[in-house]
């Protein structure tokens, strides 16, 4: 999953012009057993599996510099925002945790995380498309990454804007629905007014 999501669009150019260093690790690299397993049964009973502490401890005694934030991407975490993107946006080094099966032992948020987030009040089969979700918000703020840097400025979840204002483009009319008169008068004043109404 990760490896067709890191090498397209925006995120691809991130990496293939060196905004962005992205690595991907397989946690079964750090398993002790000759299943190359990371989960087991959850203690007290219950479905599905757990990953286990020890093989999340070992990957990130290794992987961590002086500078990583670790980041666990859980539905137990706090929402994730705008303003959590722009944070992370500053941080060097990152390691987001993808947890998979039936979660994730909770001593990896006691003792081994410094956040954690969810993307939404649901649930999904893993951690994966989470942390697509986070890197792209990111990828996208770091300078230099998108063409036109006023893009960030003008849109949703921005310190201007909550939800960004409607955008419109050729055909002026279509079927019948119009285009606002305002955004073809060229008026900036009225625009500006018209989208800050939006």
């Amino acid at each position: 999953m990760f490896t067709g999501v890191f090498a397209a669009s925006i995120i691809g150019r991130a990496v293939g012009t060196g905004k962005v260093d992205i690595k991907i690790h397989n946690l079964r690299d750090w398993s002790d057993d000759n299943y190359k397993s990371v989960d087991g049964r959850p203690f007290g009973g219950g479905a599905g599996m757990v990953m286990r502490v020890d093989v999340v401890e070992r990957a990130l005694s290794e992987l961590k510099k002086e500078n990583s934030k670790v980041i666990l991407m859980d539905t137990k975490g706090k929402m994730y925002d705008q303003k959590s993107a722009e944070s992370l946006k500053l941080e060097e080094h990152l390691i987001l945790i993808a947890p998979h099966f039936e979660g994730i032992d909770h001593r990896v948020h006691e003792h081994l995380v410094d956040s954690v987030y969810s993307i939404g009040p649901y649930v999904l089969s893993g951690g994966e498309l989470p942390v697509m979700v986070v890197v792209d918000s990111i990828t996208r703020l770091i300078p230099g990454v998108l063409g036109n840097p006023e893009s960030l400025t003008e849109e949703s979840f921005s310190e201007e804007f909550d939800v960004e204002y409607p955008q419109y483009t050729r055909p002026a009319e279509y079927k019948g629905w119009k285009v606002p008169e305002v955004l073809l008068s060229g008026n900036h004043a009225k625009i500006a007014e018209w989208r800050g109404k939006k």
